[in-house]
């Protein structure tokens, strides 16, 4: 009897120990997932600033905060299980649901590049009805507006994070999920905050009351930030069509071969091999965009039809 008991206690033992290692590579399972959505980040954080322009300085970081929990609370409650859940129940469904979200990216991506480039930017607004709105009312639709666009880009994560551990045991799995969701949550809006009251930071330290160096970094953060804007933007858009193309393309073995073949051609040249991939990926996206907007549109056109008859 006692015998057993040991012997129940050493199997205990080497499932702990088990255990305890699998957990060790946690962190640089992280790591990884974190690098391949590293794209998607970007572009959160591109993305998200804009929904507090023109509203109360001083409800900035409240508006930044309630995304953030909203986000957050999608991430960790509704996405992760539902990744997880359809993981096991449909494994198949997991790379089409990714492609879909990469043929949304293209498409959000080209938009961008499309208005970027439009010389057609004027709107009339002779027979437009204003809206009259109080200002927590447009809170509340700014707010709203940044979870909705939200919760697609983090879908992609959670999908995304679910692919690179769907091989490793459950609790790897689950462990990993809950880290990426909180560690990005955490990283993208807090630099989001950081962004959006740099303004403020610049003006206080350009105060009088400082040395004429802390001044002179005051004035200059000023200045920097509307540039800063600017290029975050052009590089979120140009994230999103990387992204998106890629996740596209790895779901099609055709295009994977193309990209391994690439990667293949100049592995002697790693940075060079890597900004092919994406240079490649990013013309596929807008490709992939344009297509999508055709097709947007023509539905659109037959809808606006079948209206007025």
């Amino acid at each position: 009897m006692a015998s057993g008991f040991f012997a129940l206690l050493d199997d205990i033992g080497a499932l702990v120990k088990a255990s305890a290692a699998s957990l060790d590579d946690v962190p640089s399972q992280v790591a990884k997932t974190t690098g391949k959505v590293s794209g998607i980040v970007i572009d959160d954080t591109a993305v998200t600033p804009k929904y507090v322009v023109g509203l109360n300085p001083s409800r900035e970081l409240s508006i930044i905060y309630q995304i953030a929990k909203k986000s957050l609370f999608n991430k960790l409650l509704i996405l992760s299980p539902a990744a997880l859940l359809l993981g096991y129940f449909a494994p198949w469904a997991i790379t089409p649901i990714l492609m879909l979200g990469g043929v949304y990216l293209c498409f959000e991506g080209y938009e961008k590049v499309h208005s970027m480039f439009s010389r057609h930017n004027h709107v009339e607004t002779e027979d437009v009805e204003v809206k009259i709105i109080t200002p927590e009312q447009l809170e509340k639709e700014r707010v709203t507006g940044a979870v909705r666009t939200d919760i697609i880009l983090s879908a992609e994560i959670m999908a995304i994070t679910y692919s690179q551990v769907v091989s490793q045991p459950i609790i790897n799995q689950v462990m990993v999920m809950l880290a990426v969701a909180v560690f990005i949550t955490v990283a993208v809006y807090g630099f989001v905050g950081l962004i959006v009251k740099a303004d403020d930071i610049g003006v206080h330290l350009a105060q009088e009351k400082y040395n004429a160096a802390t001044r002179k970094l005051g004035r200059g953060i000023v200045k920097f930030m509307p540039h800063f804007l600017t290029l975050l933007g052009y590089v979120g858009t140009a994230a999103m069509l990387w992204v998106g193309a890629e996740i596209i393309a790895h779901g099609i073995p055709f295009t994977t071969h193309l990209l391994h073949d690439l990667a293949h051609a100049l592995h002697n040249f790693p940075a060079l091999a890597w900004f092919a991939q994406a240079l490649a990926c990013a013309i596929g996206g807008i490709i992939v965009g344009f297509v999508v907007q055709q097709i947007v549109l023509l539905v659109k056109k037959v809808f606006s039809n079948k209206n007025k008859r």
